[in-house]
Order: structure tokens, then sequence, then C-alpha cells
């Protein structure tokens, strides 16, 4: 038996990096995936997940995670085809890169709608649809937050990034308290520097150096590696744990 065999799941930000590598993971567990982006390209090239995803049930709904239409929208697209919504991936994320005294309040704003009020939308419409649903294995639906190691430490010239990611840290224990009775499991997974393909101020020597410099183990992480994490944190395995920030950082919180 595959771990997600038939489980229903939205992932947010799934065209690119992190999210999809977590929708390749998701579809060759059994999911049944409804991808949500505000674009079907691939950021780092390549062909579209969709396309990729051939043979596999899988669906895309192209989503602004910061507009309150398009966050229930994307829930309701996932029950309308599939019948429940058993896991939501939050993973959409924007990054500003500009220290406080360079970040311009539409910058900020930005940051904040989308890492932050998008994750607020999309799990306050998922837990909206989870507590009408019967439970399964003892529970009702589960949320995984992709969140960051600099939600928990200073995010070097990127101010809106690293608060809005401590939103994120905060709001899933937030979530997981308040609906844990409810059979509503929430868990988040930090990342620390995934080497995704992405070009510009992430492969910066500067910003790689410092990486290398921060993370114990000898190589910096991949999507896969936090891939994996949501899949342990999306499956039946992870049935009592929740309010959990699993960090895949190579060992940079330890030290």
């Amino acid at each position: 038996m595959r771990r997600l065999e038939g489980k229903a799941i939205l992932i947010t930000g799934a065209s690119s990096g992190i999210g999809r590598a977590i929708a390749m993971r998701f579809a060759r567990e059994g999911a049944r995936l409804m991808l949500a982006d505000v674009t079907e390209q691939v950021r780092e090239g390549g062909i579209p997940t969709r396309q990729s995803l051939d043979g596999y049930e899988c669906h895309f709904i192209r989503t602004d995670i910061s507009s309150e239409e398009d966050a229930q929208r994307a829930v309701d697209a996932v029950v309308s085809r599939f019948g429940r919504l058993d896991v939501l991936v939050n993973n959409a994320a924007v990054g500003i890169g500009t220290p406080l005294h360079e970040t311009s309040l539409a910058d900020w704003n930005r940051a904040l709608a989308t890492n932050l009020t998008g994750t607020f939308l999309m799990s306050r419409a998922a837990v909206r649809q989870m507590l009408r649903q019967e439970f399964v294995n003892d529970v009702r639906g589960r949320i995984v937050n992709i969140s960051s190691q600099h939600g928990m430490i200073a995010c070097p010239e990127d101010i809106a990034y690293g608060t809005s990611k401590a939103g994120v840290v905060y709001m899933t224990r937030q979530i997981a308290v308040d609906y844990a009775s409810h059979g509503v499991v929430c868990n988040a997974v930090a990342p620390g520097k995934i080497l995704t393909g992405k070009t510009g101020r992430a492969i910066e020597p500067r910003w790689l150096e410092y990486s290398r410099a921060r993370t114990p183990m000898s190589r910096l992480g991949r999507p896969e590696d936090v891939a994996s994490a949501a899949l342990f944190l999306a499956s039946d395995e992870a049935t009592y744990i929740t309010g959990e920030n699993l960090l895949v950082d190579g060992g940079w919180m330890a030290g």
C-alpha cells in the first residue's frame, strides 16, 4: 500500500521548486492531487508539473492564495472533484530580499499577503471543510505548512520574508491546539538552504557561502529532502504529532 493511497491533497505553489518536488513525491505515493499556483510555468525551467505527472490523478487550478475568493475556490475544487480534502500543503511563498531600510511598504505587503495571509486564508478554508468531514484513522484532515528556519532566527537582509515565516510557525501551533480535539492535525516543515535550481539572489556566492558555513552536513538541501518530510507529516504515520515545526536543515539550527 502506498502511503497516501487515495488521499485528496491540495498543494499551493506546486509549479516550481519545493512544491513541485512535493507533488511528484505525493503522486508516486498514490495521492489524488490538486495543484494550485498563479502559473503552471516552472520557475527553474522544464516541463510543467501536471504534464510531468501524466498518468497520475492530478489537476491544476490557477490560484492567487492572497485572494479570499481564490483560496475558497481551490478548496471547493478539491471537494467537488474528490469528495473531501485530506491534506492541505501550504507551500506558496515569495521572498523580497531587502533589509528593513530598503523595504518598501508595497513589498512588505506583498510578502505578508502571500506568505502569511495566504496561509491563513487557505488554512481557514481547509479547516472549515475538514470540520464537516468524517474521521478516517482518527483524523478529519491535515495541514502541512512549509515554514523556514528563518521563522525562528533572523533572515539576513530579508525582513519581510523572515517575519512572515515566523507567523507561519506560530499559526501552525495555534491551528494545532485549536483543532486537535476536532480531528485536524497541523504541522510544519522548516527547510534550511534548499537548492531548487532557482537563480538570482538564492545562488549569489555570498549567500551560498553563508549557508554552507551554517550547515553542519556536507551538502545543502534538495527539494526532495523537504518532500520526504512533508510526506511523513501528510501520512497516517503522523497521526499523534501536531503543532510541530520539523527542521529539514542539515543541522543548521542545532549548531
